[in-house]
């Protein structure tokens, strides 16, 4: 059946070049959800009387815990054999291969450390930056998301629907699902849901509650999309889930988990009055 309203998706991953030096969507939108964040993140730190001083260190440890994480978690959760075998080849980020589940492990472990640095000083625990941190990180997931989508990337499988896109650069023929848009509205629709539950009702919230929520809406999206995602690796063909999904599961439990214990057990969700 002919899709007479598929689209030709064929954009230039590159925005310019000149010379050795090339500036791509993909590198521009990544770096954009982090400033914005750190704005965000600034606001965050007024309303709740956190010292502005500590907000670059903050972004600094969060960019390389991303890049790091998502490149070990490409290396070793889609492709061992090869980089185990390669391992100066896990150094070569710029050749593409980033999985978010490896830049959310990443991101855990460095506030881990960022809390214990910082957090005593400057009155936070864990759980309270989380929270703060899952606003942010599901919109900076929905410009990374664009940014895929740039690059005619991790799209899905052929549909029939109207909005399916036909990645020609990839040298596809046959209109798919634009799962990466799929992703970035989810993610958009995450973000306002909670900055809107941050701004209204943050007196009345429990510590743990919106990074459990975050947790909860941004794995359950990615684990349901998947189903029309086409496998990134050949030994996801032979599994009833792919790897994106069996590893979005732990997550997933890990937030209904947290929003019980932070209904039961929770601290208030400020560790200030001053707005």
């Amino acid at each position: 059946m002919i899709n007479f309203f598929a689209i030709n998706w064929a954009p230039s991953p590159e925005i310019f070049s000149i010379g050795p030096l090339t500036l791509r969507y993909y590198s521009l939108l990544f770096v954009s959800g982090f400033i914005i964040g750190y704005y965000i993140f600034s606001w965050f730190f007024k309303r709740e009387g956190v010292p502005q001083r500590i907000l670059e260190n903050l972004l600094y440890t969060l960019l390389i815990a991303t890049m790091v994480g998502s490149r070990l978690g490409h290396c070793f959760f889609y492709e061992p054999e090869y980089y185990l075998a390669r391992p100066l080849e896990i150094l070569k980020i710029w050749e593409g291969g980033l999985a978010s589940h490896g830049g959310a492990i990443g991101i855990l472990i460095a506030m881990w450390w960022f809390v214990r640095k910082y957090g005593s000083r400057y009155g936070f625990d864990f759980l309270w930056i989380m929270d703060r941190l899952g606003i942010a990180t599901a919109l900076a997931g929905m410009m990374i998301r664009l940014g895929n989508l740039m690059n005619s990337e991790i799209y899905g499988n052929p549909t029939d629907l109207p909005w399916g896109f036909i990645f020609t650069l990839r040298g596809e023929t046959v209109p798919k699902h634009p799962t990466q848009l799929y992703e970035a509205l989810a993610y958009l629709a995450l973000f306002l849901v909670l900055i809107l539950i941050y701004k209204k009702y943050l007196p009345k919230l429990k510590r743990g509650t919106l990074f459990a929520l975050f947790l909860i809406g941004l794995f359950a999206a990615r684990f349901f999309i998947e189903f029309v995602k086409e496998p990134q690796v050949e030994f996801e063909q032979t599994m009833s889930l792919n790897m994106g999904q069996w590893l979005s599961v732990p997550f997933i439990l890990g937030g209904v988990a947290l929003l019980v214990y932070s209904y039961m057990r929770g601290k208030p969700a400020m560790i200030s009055s001053k707005k």
